[in-house]
Order: C-alpha cells, then structure tokens, then sequence
C-alpha cells in the first residue's frame, strides 16, 4: 500500500511496517491469557452469597465435585498452553505443535482461543501467511469467542495483510480499535495512522502518532516509533520536558557545583 507520491511526508519505512505487524505478539498473547486468568479467578470467588445458600439446600456436595473438576480442567489446559509458550520462547515452535493443536479442538474455552490465536501467530512467522491470515479471521468472526479476543484476531489479521489492503479498508478494520483504553490501541493505533499517512492526510495521522507517543499503556517501542512520526509531522509528543529529558536520558536537575 504505497503512499501517494505527490505526498511530501516521508513514508514510514519498511522496518516500521514490519514492527507494527510483529511488535508485542508475545506480550499480547501474555495479556490475553492474563485476563482470561483473571476471568477465571472471578468465576471461582464471586459467587454471590444467595447462590452458595442455594446450593447448600440443593446439594453441595454434588456442586463442590462439579466446580473441583471444573477448575482443575481449567488448569491443566493453562499449564499446557503455558508449556506450548515457553517451547516458542525458546525458539522450538514445532515441539508445541502438537500441544497448539489438541488445546485448539478442545470444548470452548478462552484457552482454546488462545491456543488458535498462537497457531497462528507460528504459522505467520514461518512465512505461512495464507493460514495464519484465515485463522485470524476465523476467530474475529466467531461470535461465541471474547470481545478481547476477537479485537485481538482483527489486528493481528490486519497486520498480516497490511500491504495488501487499501489504506481506507485498515481504518473501517482498526479505527474502533484506535482509542486510548483498548488492549489493543498500539498496535491498531500505529496502522490507522500509517494509513492515513497513506492518504495524505497528514492532519489524521499526527494526533494520533502524538497520542500513541504520549501514552505510557502503549508499548515502548511503538511509542518510540510513534514519537519519531509525529516529530516528523509537527505534532508534539512529550506532555513535558522532565519527560522528555527522561526519554532521552539526561535529567533536568542542575550540574552540581564543581568542588572548591
């Protein structure tokens, strides 16, 4: 998706674009499992006193089995998916192949998501663009999987695809996505500002490399890349100059006094 060669900005380069398509795939993997954790820890302890009250006069011994066996499911299938990321980690994708793929046909469960999610993610950087690229769209269309995670399929599938879509349809796919707030808001932020730099619209893209460069939620390294576009741009990105000073490593402090 080239940029317009009327357009004076200087375009992103090509490490940038490959930086928006890989950057954090590993840290967003980590967020999503955290949250499912999370969602895990919730079904487990919030249950409202009325209902224990229920079941104590229903039976609870029956339900105390039900929930045991339930919540040791739910944790073999983390310490297997757990198992599957540290082979990844540790440069051995094919050894969790077969790990990936029983988590992945399992009952529904935000383990099994995830576990397609890193299939995917494997399949893209083993150059398989087409399969990684069908998984995600599979998952952002699948109405019975988290919001979160849908998000997630969308920008991933969008970021596999980037230079073959046309600048408008990555800002109909991410700019929902696009605020600060969402888990996703780096990633997606970074290609609908790309985009629109595509477009020449150079007053859309600043503002939100600005934002991305501003907001400490964002991963460091997209708010580097983000930064260096909006200074290109015009767009201040530092809220301050301690902050600025931080980021580049000096401090504001005065020199102390040379020693008499």
């Amino acid at each position: 998706m080239a940029i317009p060669p009327e357009n004076t900005t200087p375009a992103p380069t090509k490490p940038t674009r490959e930086g928006a398509e890989q950057d954090g795939f590993m840290r967003e993997v980590d967020e999503a499992l955290r949250e499912q954790q999370m969602q895990d820890v919730a079904k487990k302890y919030g249950v409202p006193i009325t209902i224990l009250v229920v079941l104590v006069i229903a039976g609870v011994g029956g339900w105390l089995w039900w929930d045991g066996s339930q919540t040791a499911a739910q944790e073999d299938r983390g310490e297997r998916y757990t198992m599957a990321l540290d082979r990844i980690r540790e440069g051995q994708p094919e050894s969790a192949d077969d790990l990936l793929a029983k988590l992945a046909t399992e009952e529904a469960s935000d383990t099994a998501v995830l576990a397609r999610l890193t299939q995917a993610g494997v399949a893209l950087e083993a150059g398989k663009t087409d399969e990684a690229i069908k998984t995600y769209d599979a998952i952002a269309a699948d109405g019975d999987v988290p919001e979160m995670m849908r998000d997630l399929a969308t920008v991933r599938g969008v970021a596999a695809k980037y230079d073959d879509l046309e600048p408008q349809a990555v800002i109909d796919r991410l700019k929902p996505l696009a605020v600060a707030g969402n888990p996703w808001f780096g990633s997606a932020g970074e290609m609908v500002a790309m985009a629109y730099l595509a477009q020449g619209k150079d007053d859309l893209a600043g503002p939100l490399f600005g934002e991305l460069a501003r907001n400490e939620d964002v991963p460091e390294s997209i708010r580097r890349r983000a930064g260096q576009m909006a200074g290109i741009l015009g767009e201040d990105s530092i809220d301050d100059t301690d902050e600025a000073l931080k980021r580049s490593g000096l401090s504001s402090r005065a020199p102390a006094a040379p020693p008499q």
